[in-house]
């Protein structure tokens, strides 16, 4: 199941227990927020889109953090005039985790992981001998070496 929601002019796709960072929003670490601008809402029942909104639908997260994105540098010049302006920005951040989609008032329910998603524990791989390696696999590397040092060796003279 997916929900798109819309926060700070931006639009998410956001699926439970998916992180992600949106423009800072009010809120310390381990509050609840709650979105009720959901433009869509899908599962395998169905997508269900909104004209504009979904009614009914919010998609509630808990804030994890309050982070910065890495610097942006800003780097102005105008040629031949000696001017030069080196300038930084780093964007205030909120880092959520979903907890969970609610349509029109009750819960979507979790589909269940498919083998794709949720893979079956593989059993314990055998160790087998290793082959071994023969010499005449290596012999052809070995004449062309023996024939570039023969070439070198007659070109170069030792003094």
């Amino acid at each position: 199941m997916f929900a798109v929601i819309r926060t700070g002019g931006k639009q998410y796709r956001v699926m439970p227990n998916a992180v992600l960072k949106v423009e800072k929003l009010p809120g310390d670490a381990g509050e609840t927020i709650t979105f009720s601008d959901v433009l869509a809402v899908g599962s395998d029942a169905g997508t269900t889109i909104g004209a504009p909104l979904v009614p009914g639908a919010t998609v509630t997260a808990t804030v994890i953090a309050q982070d910065r994105l890495d610097k942006i540098v800003i780097f102005k010049k105008r040629r031949r005039q000696n001017s030069r302006r080196k300038n930084g920005h780093r964007q205030h951040v909120t880092v959520l985790r979903v907890a969970g989609i609610n349509a029109d008032g009750h819960a979507m329910p979790e589909a269940a992981p498919t083998s794709a998603e949720a893979p079956a524990p593989a059993a314990e791989p055998s160790i087998e001998p290793a082959a071994e390696r023969s010499i005449e696999a290596d012999a052809p590397a070995a004449d062309i070496i023996a024939d570039t040092n023969a070439d070198l060796g007659a070109a170069v003279d030792p003094v």
